[in-house]
C-alpha cells in the first residue's frame, strides 16, 4: 500500500487543486451552500477517518438530548438501501449503516436518519412532527452544499493534519486551509497523561484563527465488556479473540496489552463485510471480544450471540464546561 502511494504522488497536486477549486468555489458562492433558521452541528475530518466521528456525536447526544429534540443525520456509509431512511424498530446495520444503528441502539429518545444528500435529509427531518430542535450531521465537513452554523473538526493524535497531505499519497481529503472552517477544533486518541507542553506544540503547529477553540481528549474504555445479556469484568477474562473492523485498532490493542490481557488480534478493515465464512470462522472461537460498531453488525448471527461481547468507550475533553458552554451557546 505505501509503494502504491508513493507511485501515485504525481496526482496530488491534480488532487490537490481540484479539491482547492471547489472550496473557493463554495467560498465566493459560485456553487452554493443553503444555510439554516436552526442549529445544525457538523461533526468530521480533513482525513479519511478514525478520528472519533462517532464518539463525539454521542458526546454531544449526551450533552444536549436532556435540553433539547435531537436528530442525527449520516450518509449510512455501506448499508444497502438508497435515500432517506429514518431508523425505526426494523432498522439494522444493513439498513442505515453501522454507526448510525448504533446510535440508534444507545439513544432510543433521538431521531437518527441517513441520506446521501445533506440537505434532503435535512428538509426530510424538519418535516416530522414534533420537529428536531437540532441536527447533528456526521462526516459532513467535506459536505459543501450544507452550510452548517457550527462545525467541530477532530484530527488524531498520531496523524494530525498539519504533518500529512492529500490523496492518494497522504489521508487528506481536502488541503489543511480547509480547518479554516471549523468553529472547534479537536484533537483526538491522545494519552491521558499529555502534558500542557505537548499541548502548546500542538497548538503552534495548527495555528488557530481567531475565531476557533483547541480541546484535546482521550479515548476512555469501560472497565466491563457488554453484550445483549450480561457483563464480565475485562480485567478477569482469560484468553479470548480481538476481532476489529475499524480504521485504526492500534489503540485499542495497546490499551488491552498494557492490561496485561491475552487474545488473538483478527483484524479487518473499516466498516468490513463479514461474510459466512468469517462467520464460520469466528463461531469457532470460545470467547470474542470487538468494538461496539462491529458488534452491531456481529450481533444479528445465532453462532456468535453466545460468546460476543462489546468494550464500551467514551471520549473525555480537557475543557469539557469550556467546551459545553461553546456548544450550548449555538444551540441556544
Amino acid at each position: 500500500m505505501k509503494l502504491i502511494r508513493i507511485i501515485l504522488f504525481p496526482i496530488v497536486p491534480i488532487y490537490y487543486l481540484i479539491t482547492r477549486l471547489r472550496n473557493w468555489m463554495f467560498d465566493v458562492g459560485i456553487k452554493s451552500s443553503k444555510s439554516y433558521d436552526f442549529p445544525v452541528i457538523c461533526v468530521g475530518n480533513l482525513s479519511t477517518g478514525g478520528t472519533g466521528k462517532t464518539p463525539m456525536i454521542e458526546y454531544l447526544i449526551r450533552l444536549l438530548k436532556d435540553d433539547k429534540n435531537l436528530a442525527t443525520l449520516s450518509r449510512g456509509y455501506k448499508r444497502k438501501t438508497k435515500g432517506f431512511v429514518l431508523a425505526d424498530e426494523n432498522a439494522n446495520a444493513d439498513t442505515i449503516g453501522d454507526e448510525p444503528f448504533q446510535f440508534y441502539r444507545k439513544f432510543k429518545d433521538v431521531r437518527v436518519a441517513v441520506d446521501a444528500d445533506r440537505q434532503n435529509g435535512i428538509a426530510e427531518l424538519r418535516r416530522l412532527q414534533p420537529q428536531p430542535q437540532v441536527i447533528l450531521l456526521d462526516d459532513a465537513f467535506q459536505h459543501r452544499k450544507v452550510k452548517a452554523g457550527f462545525n467541530i473538526l477532530l484530527t488524531a493524535y498520531n496523524n494530525l493534519y498539519y504533518k500529512d497531505m492529500v490523496l492518494p499519497t497522504g489521508n487528506l481529503r481536502e488541503p489543511r486551509s480547509g480547518a479554516k472552517r471549523a468553529d472547534l477544533i479537536v484533537v483526538t486518541k491522545c494519552s491521558k497523561d499529555i502534558t500542557e507542553i505537548e499541548k502548546q506544540k500542538i497548538t503552534s503547529k495548527l495555528k488557530l484563527h481567531n475565531h476557533q477553540q483547541l480541546f484535546f481528549s482521550y479515548v476512555d474504555y469501560g472497565s466491563n465488556v457488554i453484550s445483549d445479556s450480561e457483563a464480565m469484568e475485562l480485567t478477569k477474562l482469560s484468553k479470548f479473540t480481538l476481532v476489529t473492523g475499524i480504521a485504526n485498532a492500534k489503540p485499542l490493542v495497546e490499551f488491552l496489552n498494557e492490561k496485561g490481557l491475552k487474545f488473538d488480534h483478527l483484524e479487518f478493515s473499516d466498516h468490513y463485510n463479514f461474510t459466512p465464512s468469517d462467520i464460520e470462522t469466528l463461531a469457532s472461537k470460545s470467547l470474542i471480544i470487538t468494538t461496539e460498531k462491529d458488534y452491531v453488525r456481529l450481533s444479528t448471527n445465532e453462532k456468535l450471540k453466545s460468546k460476543l461481547f462489546y468494550l464500551p468507550i467514551e471520549i473525555k475533553i480537557d475543557k469539557p464546561e469550556v467546551f459545553s458552554t461553546a456548544v450550548k451557546v449555538f444551540v441556544s
